[in-house]
């Protein structure tokens, strides 16, 4: 997940003018076709973006997606020379890998590596690995931002004196060279010293998308959230917030450190921000997730409270996730309501949809009243609209984001080839361009604002 050197301008100069096009699995490349006439773009189907083709391939996963304020695309994932998370093999080697696509996904550059770990050559506990990316890009200016997990000891054996680093890179010029790692834990772990449930045992960032407030900005930057999975004294499993107002430079817990957002269910988590300005919280839970909602006393300071956290799937309409816990996306995105033209915004929520780990799906839920929808995490949690199913195979993990051209960036695990992830310790991850009206069957449209 980090790399150790920032990449010369001969690499980046040789890999600038490599681009490669996205294709259905086994699609024929013959160019001797006639071609079409040029025009508009069409939405890219699929992209098998990071290929695990064979058990004798070099496993990927964890997805993880961003937009630059150029439209760029930046992925980065996982490269498990171990096969395992962090730490679950000693002096397990993962690196973290990158591609970019300046079209909307059409096409991509070739694989690049944005940190290397060292394994057993490692000569420190953080260089040995690095895993579980996530990433954003700054809506205004050319940095990104990477945090990951890194070192040598898993998220169950952490302890408070020894436990998995965070990892910091940067980019100043849109994801074309990235900073040196560097280790943030003990800024945020020191946080939670003196919280009631003891000091913090372990805690890692979900991976996938960090969220950048697109309203609270305050001095240069507009905020930024993630949240976080935390092991307590107790070894119980609990959710908290971070935000930044520096992009990153520094974060913060959100609200009280002596109320979690979510408590003994929790797992990997994800966060959105609501259409009023509310923060969402959405945690992995076995069939489902649970959902809870922090509302603002004071925005600017960042103070507040989080309601009770509640769970969504088969048992309220919600979403439903069959014989599994995996982590998904959240996102909202405005639309329009075809069929009376009404303007609202839609929430969607990304997992397997199962049996087991299988099926990746993308649910949604229509957010027209504030009162009805979401002003709570009860009625936000229950009675979502509908489900697009992306893949028809084994899948996992997904992201998203939305991009520059109004339609949905979306990323997966899949077991595209027939290769088990199960036994081996890794997927294909696939890149798709989807629209609002391929997600919810012409029912809405997405509405600019």
């Amino acid at each position: 997940m980090k790399r150790g050197f920032i990449l010369s301008l001969i690499t980046l100069l040789g890999v600038a003018t490599l681009s490669y096009g996205c294709t259905k699995p086994n699609a024929s490349n013959d160019d001797t076709k006639p071609q079409p006439e040029p025009g508009p773009m069409p939405t890219v189907e699929r992209c098998d973006l990071f290929e695990v083709k064979s058990a004798e391939d070099i496993p990927y996963r964890i997805p993880s997606i961003a937009v630059t304020r150029t439209g760029r695309l930046i992925s980065v994932v996982d490269y498990r020379h171990s096969g395992s998370d962090i730490g679950v093999v000693n002096n397990g080697r993962i690196d973290l890998h990158y591609r970019t696509s300046d079209d909307n996904g059409h096409t991509w550059s070739q694989t690049q590596v944005l940190v290397e770990g060292k394994g057993a050559e490692a000569t420190d506990f953080m260089s040995v690995g690095y895993g579980d990316p996530c990433i954003v890009a700054d809506s205004e200016s050319d940095r990104v931002l990477v945090l990951s997990c890194a070192g040598n000891v898993s998220f169950q054996n952490g302890t408070r004196q020894r436990h998995q680093n965070i990892a910091r890179f940067y980019s100043e010029d849109g994801g074309n060279t990235w900073s040196k790692p560097e280790d943030i834990a003990e800024s945020i772990y020191s946080q939670f010293d003196a919280s009631s449930y003891g000091p913090v045992r372990s805690m890692f960032v979900a991976s996938g998308r960090i969220m950048q407030s697109s309203t609270v900005k305050v001095g240069n930057y507009y905020r930024l959230y993630c949240a976080v999975l935390v092991r307590d004294n107790s070894a119980t499993h609990m959710n908290y917030v971070l935000y930044s107002d520096d992009f990153g430079g520094s974060w913060r817990v959100l609200g009280d450190i002596n109320q979690p957002a979510v408590y003994r269910t929790a797992d990997e988590p994800k966060v959105e921000e609501l259409p009023n300005v509310s923060i969402l919280i959405s945690s992995r839970y076995s069939g489902g997730r649970y959902f809870n909602i922090y509302t603002f006393d004071d925005v600017a300071t960042a103070t507040g409270s989080w309601d009770t956290a509640q769970f969504s799937g088969a048992s309220n309409n919600g979403v439903t996730a069959i014989d599994n816990s995996t982590n998904g996306e959240v996102e909202v995105i405005p639309v329009v309501r075809n069929a009376d033209k009404e303007e609202m915004y839609l929430l969607l929520q990304s997992l397997p949809m199962g049996p087991q780990r299988a099926n990746v799906g993308i649910y949604y839920k229509e957010l027209a009243s504030e009162v009805e929808d979401y002003l709570s995490p009860y009625e936000l949690a229950r009675d979502w609209d509908g489900v697009l199913q992306v893949s028809t195979l084994n899948s996992a993990y997904s992201t998203m984001i939305w991009q520059r051209d109004n339609n949905l960036g979306f990323l997966y695990e899949e077991e595209t080839y027939g290769v088990s992830a199960h036994n081996y310790g890794g997927y294909n991850i696939v890149y798709e361009s989807l629209s609002i009206e391929e997600i919810t069957e012409g029912k809405y449209s997405y509405r600019i604002e």
